[in-house]
């Protein structure tokens, strides 16, 4: 798995493999890539930085520390 993110776009990609992409579904600011075969290839998170900060609120205190100090 290979974590990448464009602070210029504001978007993370997350690639789960280097098969080829078939096509994508989107939802809000969610794009997922799947490979002909339907496996997950890429998931591209738009407005990363907003989605973070949203997703973080779920995590509890200790782990949210831990991964935002």
């Amino acid at each position: 798995m290979k974590i990448r993110y464009e602070p210029e776009d504001d978007v993370m990609m997350i690639e789960f493999n280097k098969k080829p992409i078939d096509y994508a579904e989107q939802s809000g600011d969610l794009i997922m890539h799947f490979s002909p075969k339907g496996e997950a290839v890429l998931l591209e998170i738009l407005n990363a930085s907003d989605f973070l900060k949203e997703t973080s609120r779920a995590l509890p205190p200790k782990i949210r520390q831990a991964v935002f100090a």
